[in-house]
C-alpha cells in the first residue's frame, strides 16, 4: 500500500488539491492522508462550492487536524511515500522553506524531508517577487520539488477542469508510485 499525504494551504487554486485527492482516491494501492489548513477550508469552499470540503473529507481514506501536532504523518517513523502541498501558499512555502514547522501541514512536509522522501509543492502566486524566489531556492536546496501550476498546452485542453486534471496527475506522478504514469506525457512531433 502506498501512503501519500496531502496538504491543502489557502492560496487560490483549491481544486488542484481536491482533484489530487480525488485522482489518488481512485488508486486501489493508495491510501491518503489529507491535512487542510484553516485558510484551505475557506478557499475550498468559495473556489469549489459548499459541498466540496465534506465531499474531500469523505474521499481521503484519513483526514487529520491542522493542530494534531501529534499526528501518525508527523513522524519520520510513519512510512509515506511522499507529500503533495496543493496549492501551496507563499505563506507556507515560507514556512517549509525555514523549517517552521508551527502546524501539521508543515511538520508533515518537514518529516519528508528530513527522512528524504519526496516533497511536491504547486507553488501558488503570480507575480512572485525575490523573497519568493529565494524560498523556492531554499526548498529545492534541501530536497523539495517545486512545481508552479503552469498549465501544458500539447494535450489540447478543452477546459479549465482538463488543465486541472493534468496539473494534478503531473504532481501524482512526480511521486513515482508504483502505477502507471496518470498524466499525458509529450510524444515528440
Amino acid at each position: 500500500m502506498n501512503r501519500v499525504v496531502i496538504g491543502i494551504s489557502g492560496a487560490s487554486g483549491a481544486a488542484l488539491g481536491v482533484r489530487i485527492v480525488e485522482r489518488l482516491a481512485s488508486l486501489s494501492t493508495v491510501e491518503t492522508h489529507l491535512v487542510i489548513s484553516d485558510a484551505a477550508r475557506r478557499t475550498v469552499d468559495y473556489e469549489c462550492g459548499p459541498e466540496a470540503l465534506t465531499r474531500l473529507l469523505s474521499i481521503a481514506t484519513h483526514h487529520h487536524p491542522i493542530g494534531d501536532i501529534g499526528a501518525s504523518i508527523a513522524s519520520g517513523t510513519f512510512p509515506v511515500r511522499g507529500m503533495i502541498v496543493a496549492p501551496c501558499s507563499m505563506q507556507t512555502l515560507s514556512a517549509i522553506a525555514t523549517g517552521r514547522n508551527d502546524s501539521l501541514l508543515t511538520r508533515a512536509a518537514d518529516v519528508q524531508l528530513k527522512e528524504r522522501r519526496r516533497l511536491v509543492l504547486l507553488a501558488r502566486e503570480t507575480p512572485v517577487h525575490l523573497g519568493h524566489l529565494r524560498n523556492m531556492c531554499a526548498v529545492t536546496e534541501i530536497g523539495a520539488i517545486v512545481m508552479p501550476p503552469v498549465p501544458a498546452f500539447y494535450h489540447h485542453p478543452k477546459s479549465v477542469e482538463d488543465i486541472v486534471d493534468h496539473l494534478a496527475a503531473r504532481a501524482i506522478d512526480l511521486l513515482a508510485l508504483s502505477h502507471a504514469p496518470l498524466s499525458k506525457s509529450w510524444q515528440g512531433t
